[in-house]
């Protein structure tokens, strides 16, 4: 079945950076549109980044836009999100997900904080 684990996680202060990982398996990973999602307490999730099935193009909530990369390795069924310049409103608990079903990762918590 479709499995999605995230991990890199943790906590960082302001300014920092952090690189998260989704590991998939269950299907065919590199034919799959794939995004990053993150949800705080009280709030919806909201969509953080998408990228296509093949990596060549991405897209980003403004919010992130300049600070966040979206990449895929095809080759190893990795997604990845890399935060740059991360600001205390980033703290969440970021999910990947498939864009094409409704499959969700566990979700990885991300604390920004001094």
């Amino acid at each position: 079945q479709v499995q999605l684990v995230e991990s890199g996680g943790g906590w960082v202060q302001p300014g920092g950076s952090l690189r998260l990982s989704c590991a998939a398996s269950g299907f065919t990973f590199s034919t799959w549109p794939m995004a990053w999602y993150r949800q705080t307490p009280g709030k919806e999730r909201e969509l953080v980044a998408r990228i296509t099935s093949s990596g060549d193009a991405a897209n980003y909530a403004d919010s992130v836009k300049g600070r966040f990369t979206i990449t895929r390795d095809n080759t190893k069924n990795i997604l990845f999100l890399q935060m740059d310049s991360l600001k205390l409103e980033d703290t969440a608990v970021y999910y990947c997900k498939t864009v094409s079903r409704d499959y969700w990762g566990q979700g990885t918590h991300v604390t920004v904080s001094s």
